[in-house]
């Protein structure tokens, strides 16, 4: 019911057609209000519904009212650790109350003052605190691009297409949207070099992924099976993944990425709950024949069928100069999640086969997420092939790697035909060099 295109809002922002955030959605998030106390909130088109204060209005009732009591906090840790039934209760009673068609909902629009809070009054905080953060490279195009550029006669190893591939990243560098990121310092070494040197990046990247957030933990010693994987998982939201490619080709052999990667990963503010993608659900990728099929723990009918979800994601590129220019951010590329080799369920069944343990708030990211075709590519180290092809901007200057002042936004949304679209909203960060 929640997902039916024809509900309309008494929030009339979220009945533009152009909103990431129409009823259909109700993401969550947390902001900090100008008075210093944060609350949880959803957002209702350029609204944020506070969950709390309509807890104390008396607008929830059974589950919902459970859940809603546990929202007064600055996370959502309280939320989440109640479970997929508290959630879509508080999901679905939210949507009553929204609607301009229900007795709840004309109460609500009276108490809009109370419970409504412009999201151009509040800053938006992290929703969840990571525990512990890892990083997939799920998507076969992006592992099959990368792999061309330092091994041309062999670029996709032998074990990619039976095991997913992932590293452990490091949660305290997780930021909000926003947050400008440092350009990173390290030890590099050029082919010509005799010895490495130390100092800023030189080849700074963006990787294009989506980051999957734990709601429920397992235990040590037990595995999650496929088919139980999306039960565990509260929602999604837009993560980059920064890089300094050029410390990272100096060091990642033989252990895999470390300080190249560990200075700053994006997050977007809003969780998207599984269940707004609910709509939005799609087969996992369709494997080439002579492929291998998944072993038995990462296969099921149900994840052939649906595991895969239908998100158009898409990276902009806003230089210092195009922004005092006023010119338009440059879309770079576009792609979808559709795209992924490995679908969510898979990559959850898998990270816990060894009897490794998952908590509430934990994160798992997809790794960059690029497509078959030149304009699907998640990163610059794909899209100017290592340096070699470089891009032109609207302004005529070159990107082959980013400059200081660059803001890289990525948006990423669903849609289809019957239903109404949705998104998760922006995550940005600006290159200094301080």
């Amino acid at each position: 019911m929640t997902h039916d295109a024809a509900l309309q809002s008494w929030v009339i922002s979220a009945n533009d057609p152009n909103t990431d955030f129409p009823i259909q959605n109700l993401p969550f998030g947390v902001c900090s209000r100008p008075n210093g106390i944060d609350t949880v909130g959803v957002a209702i088109g350029d609204q944020i519904l506070s969950v709390y204060e309509c807890y104390n209005a008396g607008l929830f009732e059974g589950a919902a009212a459970d859940a809603a009591r546990r929202c007064g906090g600055s996370t959502l840790h309280q939320l989440m650790a109640m479970g997929r039934k508290h959630w879509s209760a508080l999901r679905a009673q939210i949507c009553r109350l929204l609607r301009n068609d229900t007795m709840v909902g004309r109460k609500a629009q009276k108490l809009a003052d109370k419970i409504l809070l412009p999201m151009n009054e509040v800053t938006l905080i992290r929703p969840i605190y990571v525990g512990d953060y890892t990083d997939f490279y799920a998507s076969v195009f992006h592992a099959t691009n990368v792999g061309a550029m330092m091994r041309p006669d062999n670029p996709l190893l032998p074990n990619y297409k039976h095991v997913p591939i992932g590293y452990h990243g490091r949660a305290s560098s997780l930021v909000m949207s926003g947050t400008p990121v440092r350009r990173p310092h390290g030890q590099t070494k050029g082919d010509h070099d005799p010895v490495p040197v130390f100092g800023p990046s030189k080849r700074l990247d963006y990787e294009l992924e989506v980051g999957f957030y734990i709601g429920q933990k397992s235990n040590l010693g037990s595995r999650i099976e496929i088919d139980e994987a999306e039960d565990y998982l509260f929602g999604l939201c837009l993560l980059n993944d920064w890089s300094a490619r050029d410390v990272q080709r100096w060091e990642y052999q033989p252990l895999g990425p470390f300080l190249a990667k560990s200075f700053a990963t994006s997050l977007s503010p809003w969780v998207v709950s599984m269940e707004a993608l609910a709509p939005f659900r799609c087969a996992a990728f369709a494997r080439p024949d002579g492929d291998p099929q998944p072993l038995p723990y990462l296969s099921s009918e149900a994840n052939t069928a649906t595991g895969g979800i239908d998100l158009t994601l898409a990276v902009f590129l806003s230089s210092a100069q195009m922004q005092a220019q006023g010119v338009a951010p440059m879309r770079l590329s576009q792609s979808s999640l559709q795209h992924l080799y490995w679908t969510p369920a898979q990559l959850l069944a898998h990270h816990t086969s060894n009897g490794c343990n998952m908590r509430i708030g934990d994160m798992f990211a997809t790794g960059t997420v690029s497509g078959p075709d030149k304009d699907m590519r998640g990163c610059l180290l794909e899209l100017t092939w290592g340096g070699k092809e470089p891009i032109t901007l609207p302004t005529g200057e070159v990107r082959r790697f980013l400059e200081d002042g660059d803001e890289v936004v990525m948006r990423g949304y669903c849609e289809r035909p019957g239903f109404r679209r949705i998104g998760l909203g922006e995550c940005r960060g600006v290159v200094v060099n301080e």
